[in-house]
């Protein structure tokens, strides 16, 4: 029997609506064939049809052409594709420089860690107090040889959403591509690739209560990529492998249920929980105040570890993570707080509370309640400090 769980992990993965599992479950059961062309069986091209009417609503939303959105198994995948992609494409053509920020997700640090290691350059901007990127600062790094700039389009820890038209116009006035992981912000915060210059995106389904194992990345039509996985000549011959067809159908299923009315809903909830936790003593807010997704909000707690906190709220049925090391596989404190200029106790007393569509006003009164009467108990007996 499972406990009732209040659950405001959302940005590491959401449920999945049922409307999504609606849409999904004939292409599990009725048709299930591989996606053949028009000279195939009939089966095969109903499936095709699907995959086609997918990635036309996903690259529609995104402001692309159906034939410039590539479907991947996720955001990694999608990452790994568009770093090591450009890379093989360019290396040899206009150099071996890759800027990436510090506080990136780990698909793309590690793709370029990954890249270090083969002799390319990985050179890191400079990010403010708040998670943004210095300007001035990464227009001063891009080089000649200079051949990928990836920013991602928000934080997935403390929330701060970037400039990428800023970036991106900093890209183009230095001729470099521009890649954004968007998997935290898109479609929370609109993305329109006719307008905002970008030329390659990563997205993915499992933070819009879309499927697992499904994503995307948008590659605008004339960038230099390699395939990164050999086998056949499936996505435009760049991400080879069987369609998951059941998945792309969710996705965009998923896409269309993420309205801005409910967007809107939960900044409500993330701006009343973070007034309310404020109110506790010596707690401060991590990322921007402004320019942050719209149901993030991510709070240091001082003289409380945040594993203690996060384990004391599951006991009581609250959801929520922490930036600290015990919690880590790497066993390192949050590396986007140390990047902002936070110390170990700021990262290891750091939680995040992220809304999805399942949440409700009630919650938010729940969780301040268990937060205020847990962190009284722990500072009580910290060593780290008496209150």
């Amino acid at each position: 029997m499972f406990q009732e769980v209040v659950y405001l992990d959302n940005a590491a993965a959401t449920r999945l609506d049922e409307r999504v599992l609606e849409a999904m479950q004939p292409y599990f059961f009725d048709v299930y064939a591989v996606a053949t062309s028009q000279f195939g069986y009939s089966l095969g091209i109903d499936a095709r049809d699907a995959l086609d009417e997918a990635r036309g609503q996903i690259a529609s939303a995104l402001g692309a052409s159906p034939e410039e959105f590539v479907f991947t198994s996720g955001s990694t995948e999608s990452s790994n594709l568009a770093i090591k992609g450009v890379a093989a494409a360019l290396a040899e053509k206009k150099g071996r420089r890759i800027i990436v920020s510090p506080i990136e997700d780990f698909p793309v640090l590690y793709s370029a860690r990954a890249l270090g290691k083969q002799g390319f350059e990985i050179v890191y901007a400079s990010v403010d107090e708040d998670g943004r990127v210095d300007l001035d600062h990464l227009r001063e790094t891009i080089t000649p040889e200079t051949i990928l700039v990836s920013i991602q389009g928000a934080n997935q820890e403390i929330g701060t959403v970037q400039d990428l038209q800023a970036i991106g116009d900093i890209c183009r006035e230095k001729d470099v591509l521009f890649h954004s992981d968007v998997t935290h912000s898109f479609p929370r915060a609109p993305l329109d690739v006719r307008e905002t210059p970008i030329d390659l995106a990563t997205v993915s389904a499992h933070t819009v209560h879309g499927p697992k194992g499904i994503g995307g990345l948008y590659v605008r039509e004339g960038t230099p990529i390699r395939k990164w996985m050999d086998g056949g000549f499936q996505e435009f011959d760049l991400r080879p492998g069987v369609e998951n067809i059941p998945g792309a159908v969710g996705f965009a299923k998923a896409l269309e249920l993420a309205t801005p009315e409910e967007t809107a809903r939960l900044q409500a909830m993330r701006e009343r929980l973070t007034t309310l936790l404020l109110e506790i003593a010596d707690t401060r807010v991590n990322g921007h105040p402004v320019h942050r997704l719209p149901h993030n909000a991510n709070i240091s707690f001082r003289f409380v570890e945040g594993e203690s906190l996060l384990l004391h709220l599951d006991m009581r049925g609250f959801a929520v993570s922490t930036g600290s090391a015990c919690f880590s596989r790497s066993l390192e404190a949050s590396h986007v707080i140390l990047a902002i200029g936070g110390n170990h106790e700021r990262a290891h007393g750091s939680v995040r509370f992220t809304f999805g569509r399942f949440n409700e006003e009630a919650h938010v009164d729940g969780v301040v309640e268990a937060v205020t009467e847990v962190v009284a108990d722990l500072r009580r007996i910290s060593p780290l400090g008496k209150r």
